[in-house]
């Protein structure tokens, strides 16, 4: 059995990025936690009230009792202010829950992502996945988070992925999981749709000869 560990920067990116491969996780007998790392009424409250951030979380931990997700961790890292925050202090929240569930799998944002947030949760985490006595995390991938991924600057390294999860089997537990996120979805076009989601499935899937899949960068894969 495999232990796994996404890692999203705020509520609804977890299920945005890699929802069908939790599914696949779950229904292979893999154990999935989630760390959901902000609250935005902390970092933010003059946008973000407190009953707006419940409600988001509320959300979460249905569509994530949905898909059968064991543990879902609320942290309250200051959104969306992450750039202006210390990142050793996210570190080492995170390595705290990677001591007790030792993972085997770690799914993170891709560095790459327009938003601030998303890069600091990147490089918080990666410090605390150092591989160091026998915390060896041996799988860590780069999930894409439609609204956020497609809108890498030119100067920042492109979503290029090289690691490619079939989710035929699953993609509708995604999509019905994103449904529960109320107030995060949008209407088509907007890439945060359920038809965005689809068609990236789609594409992803046709690069690699299979109807829908997840797409990935790898940060570090070991093999014992």
């Amino acid at each position: 059995m495999n232990r796994v560990i996404v890692i999203a920067p705020h509520a609804d990116d977890e299920v945005i990025g890699c929802g069908a491969t939790i599914a696949k996780h779950i229904n292979s007998g893999d154990e999935v936690i989630v760390i959901i790392a902000t609250n935005a009424s902390i970092g933010a409250p003059e946008l973000y009230s407190i009953d707006q951030i419940n409600k988001t979380r509320s959300e979460a931990i249905a569509a994530h009792q949905f898909l059968g997700v064991k543990e879902t961790v609320f942290l309250d890292f200051p959104a969306p202010a992450l750039n202006a925050f210390p990142e050793f202090k996210i570190s080492l929240e995170i390595f705290k829950i990677f001591e007790r569930v030792k993972p085997t799998h770690l799914y993170l944002p891709h560095p790459g992502d327009i938003h601030q947030d998303h890069k600091a949760i990147y490089r918080a985490s990666l410090v605390a996945a150092r591989p160091q006595g026998d915390n060896k995390i041996l799988n860590i991938y780069c999930y894409e988070t439609l609204s956020e991924t497609e809108w890498t600057p030119m100067q920042e390294k492109a979503f290029v992925p090289n690691h490619f999860v079939n989710v035929t089997d699953t993609f509708s537990k995604k999509t019905e999981a994103m449904k529960f996120f109320g107030s995060q979805i949008k209407e088509f076009p907007h890439s945060r749709s359920v038809e965005a989601f689809d068609a990236l499935a789609m594409y992803r899937g046709a690069t690699v000869g299979v109807q829908r899949a997840e797409a990935f960068v790898v940060e570090r894969q070991l093999i014992l």
